[in-house]
């Protein structure tokens, strides 16, 4: 989408804009992808410290009603009824033939459910989950409510002097507070590996919010490019990636997703499929990868045995800043799939040696 005046603005556009930010069309939106210091200083600030990312233009909703759990449930493997008040779950959504629809996440407030969907697909998510609500139950999407995350070791530090309470929340607690007077819905969660929050907001009392955080020694800036070389390093999907609807739970290695009562009762879409390759195991898995040297391999670069064909294929791959070496991940055929195997990535037409290897390529440092 080259015609910026096509694309959707988030809440802090124009702060963006003064910050120095380089703006790119994403999921229909126009985005920060790097400020003035660059991706690589953006990635390194947020391990040492924290970086502010705005994700504005992820899907916000509400599910209402007596049962609305139950209702979730639906359309998804997770154990939503399990999920405790004050607290948050990572879910998929599932197809009837057990591909991924998206992932999700869903936290319970008690007298309602809280959602996070993907940008490029909140709109199919919201239709298939009002779809399948029975009469009682109501999904009300938020499009008034902006979302920043809050993300890295110093994050606490930065939280404690404006929402203390904030800091007391274990890794996926979910709570009502007040930051710098502005009424925020917060998860001691996020997308890059290290511990921080994911915190919602009136658009309007966004910019107020995000120059409170701002404000802090510990915060600054990151965009686009570093949310997404932080979150390869953890070894966390992307959703039109990493998954998609024709990978599975199974293959994707999220089947920790599915709840332990649901892989009992089947009663979930796609549910035949995920049975199958629990029992038999899936025709491929996705893995990560570190290739040889300093050169990375993008995604659909094809994965070869060596000197041999084509056994499979990276769908992300990039240099990890923090890892100070190239990573990636993607789906290769089971039988190839272990770690230590030795591998040909195939770059230009020139096999580049790889090996698989465990993820995540950086250790979490969630609050458990």
């Amino acid at each position: 989408m080259a015609d910026t005046e096509k694309l959707l603005t988030i809440p802090l556009d124009s702060l963006h804009r003064s910050l120095g930010a380089r703006m790119v069309p994403f999921a229909g939106y126009a985005m920060p992808v790097q400020y003035p210091e660059g991706i690589l200083t953006e990635h390194l600030h947020t391990r040492a410290q924290a970086g502010l990312f705005d994700v504005s233009h992820m899907g916000q909703a509400e599910i209402v009603g007596e049962g609305a759990a139950a209702a979730l449930e639906r359309v998804t493997p997770a154990d939503v009824q399990g999920l405790k008040p004050g607290r948050q779950r990572y879910g998929l959504l599932t197809t009837e033939s057990g591909g991924i629809f998206d992932d999700f996440m869903v936290a319970n407030l008690g007298d309602r459910l809280f959602l996070v969907a993907n940008a490029s697909r909140k709109a199919e998510d919201f239709a298939l989950i009002a779809a399948a609500l029975p009469a009682g139950v109501t999904l009300k999407p938020l499009p008034d409510r902006a979302l920043l995350a809050l993300q890295g070791p110093g994050a606490v530090a930065a939280l404690a002097p404006l929402a203390p309470a904030l800091t007391a929340l274990s890794f996926m607690g979910v709570a009502a507070a007040e930051i710098a007077g502005i009424p925020v819905l917060a998860s001691r969660s996020g997308y890059t590996g290290e511990d921080g929050w994911e915190i919602s907001c009136p658009a309007e009392q966004a910019e107020a919010l995000a120059r409170a955080l701002l404000a802090q020694p510990e915060v600054a800036p990151a965009g686009l490019g570093a949310r997404d070389s932080l979150r390869l390093e953890a070894g966390l999907c992307l959703y039109g990636n990493d998954i998609d609807e024709t990978t599975s739970p199974i293959e994707a290695a999220l089947t920790w997703t599915i709840g332990k009562r649901r892989r009992m009762e089947w009663d979930f879409p796609g549910a035949e499929r995920v049975r199958e390759e629990l029992a038999n195991g899936p025709k491929r898995l996705r893995v990560g990868l570190r290739p040889e040297g300093r050169q990375p391999a993008r995604g659909h670069t094809p994965i070869h045995a060596p000197g041999g064909g084509q056994i499979g294929e990276i769908t992300s791959g990039g240099f990890g800043p923090s890892l100070n070496g190239p990573m990636a991940m993607g789906y290769v055929a089971r039988e190839h799939a272990t770690d230590g195997t030795a591998l040909e990535l195939m770059v230009r037409g020139k096999p580049l040696p790889a090996r698989i290897c465990p993820m995540p390529f950086i250790p979490h440092r969630y609050a458990r």
